[in-house]
């Protein structure tokens, strides 16, 4: 596999982002091993939220290109929201159709390494998964997440979308390992 090219998100780019985030998050296609489709309807993001988030002052959204005969494609994105010392990783997610080829693996390394040049002070990074996406904290976990005790409500006031079961956040956290 070719590498991949990151770089940050810009406003040029929310429309193809709302896209990406959307496929990966609510559908199931190409070679996709998980997604939200059947317990969440409705948009994940909309370009307006996207737009909200970019403009936050703690707030990156990196991109993850694959580059093939000069050209990119916008395979994956991650965002990390900073709060004092710790990071919060979110947004993330890989295109259906270039999942199960490594790429996630190689996009959660690199905002991990990112946020830790940032904030060299960083103590912890952490997510919110849902609780019914169990291979999903499976994944996170192998990476060295744990669940935590926070547990939260669904956040259906944040029009991230409908849930269709009961549905709950968990929160993950992982200590920054700091090289010597």
């Amino acid at each position: 596999m070719k590498p991949l090219k990151y770089r940050t998100a810009n406003v040029d780019d929310i429309d193809n982002l709302v896209s990406l985030i959307n496929q990966a998050y609510r559908t199931n296609t190409g070679s996709s091993w998980t997604s939200e489709h059947s317990i969440v309807s409705g948009d994940r993001i909309n370009h307006q939220q996207l737009l909200d988030s970019l403009s936050q002052q703690n707030f990156s959204l990196f991109v993850a290109e694959m580059v093939k005969n000069l050209e990119s494609a916008l395979v994956a994105c991650i965002g990390l929201t900073f709060q004092q010392n710790a990071v919060a990783i979110g947004t993330f997610c890989v295109n259906s159709h270039w999942q199960n080829k490594g790429i996630g693996k190689q996009v959660l390394a690199y905002a991990e390494q990112k946020a830790f040049a940032i904030c060299p002070t960083l103590i912890n990074y952490e997510m919110f998964v849902l609780d019914a996406r169990t291979e999903l904290i499976q994944y996170y976990e192998r990476y060295g997440y744990s669940k935590t005790a926070c547990v939260e409500s669904y956040p259906i006031h944040a029009n991230v979308g409908q849930p269709l079961i009961d549905l709950k956040l968990q929160h993950m956290t992982k200590s920054v390992i700091k090289e010597m």
